[in-house]
């Protein structure tokens, strides 16, 4: 599927010599936060210094699902997250399935599925990067195997801030906690939930595909679609619009959440 000037494949197995020379980086990239801003740019430079084009590789389901037997809650609607990085200047993005067979894939049969197929440039890395099964794809591994096989591996210190580098844990942590503020500035941007609105009495309550990271229970302030409104976060993870607005009903919600009262 074509976005503009951004390819989306489902898997590596979808990738064709057409999407032309690629320069990877892989990972979650759940929320966009500042630390994957970071690595984008990175990304962006050292691919056209490649003559290649930027590319994230990240998956359908968070991989924990599978290695844990349970995921975090979302920090960005799936969507979103492919028009944040098309922003971003991502030119492919892969979107590949993670189950059990993917989990124990190794790294170099994984990075295989990849050169087998289009033109391979090479990866984007930060020094605690890891893929294929049981994380032994180190940059040092997937340095030596490029160096064999011809792609370069780039390592970038991860984005620090006061000292500590962000991660989208620590974003979860701070909405659970309450602290939105904290977590704006972990994510460079307002904290956010998509959903699918249903009207339940004068009210619109939002519905998830998947579980999202949401704050405690009360009422904050923020917007739908750009309208300010009031919106009461529940117990049981629900999120509430009221007053209902029929302006609301039916499509898909995007909500800004500010500092609760």
């Amino acid at each position: 599927m074509t976005r503009g000037s951004m390819d989306v494949v489902q898997g590596v197995e979808g990738l064709r010599r057409e999407h032309g020379r690629l320069f990877v980086v892989i990972g979650v990239f759940d929320g966009i936060h500042r630390g994957h801003v970071y690595l984008l740019e990175h990304l962006r430079t050292e691919a056209t210094q490649r003559d290649a084009r930027p590319t994230v590789i990240t998956f359908d389901h968070h991989p924990d699902e599978v290695i844990q037997g349970v995921a975090p809650p979302l920090l960005l609607h799936p969507a979103e997250r492919l028009e944040r990085l098309a922003d971003a200047g991502v030119k492919v993005i892969v979107v590949q399935h993670f189950d059990e067979t993917v989990r124990r894939t190794a790294y170099d049969d994984f990075v295989g599925m990849i050169s087998s197929r289009v033109d391979l440039a090479g990866f984007l890395m930060t020094p605690d990067a890891a893929f294929g099964f049981e994380r032994r794809g180190t940059p040092e591994a997937v340095a030596e195997l490029g160096a064999r096989e011809g792609f370069d591996v780039v390592v970038v210190p991860p984005y620090t801030l006061d000292g500590q580098p962000v991660r989208s844990s620590d974003v979860r942590a701070a909405i659970a906690a309450g602290d939105l503020a904290r977590a704006r500035e972990l994510l460079g941007r307002d904290v956010t939930v998509t959903g699918t609105p249903k009207r339940d009495g004068d009210a619109v309550r939002l519905e998830f595909d998947m579980p999202v990271a949401l704050p405690p229970s009360g009422t904050y302030g923020g917007s739908v679609n750009g309208k300010d409104v009031a919106l009461e976060i529940e117990i049981d993870g629900s999120v509430w619009v009221r007053p209902f607005d029929s302006d609301l009903d039916g499509g898909i919600l995007h909500v800004r959440l500010d500092q609760r009262d």
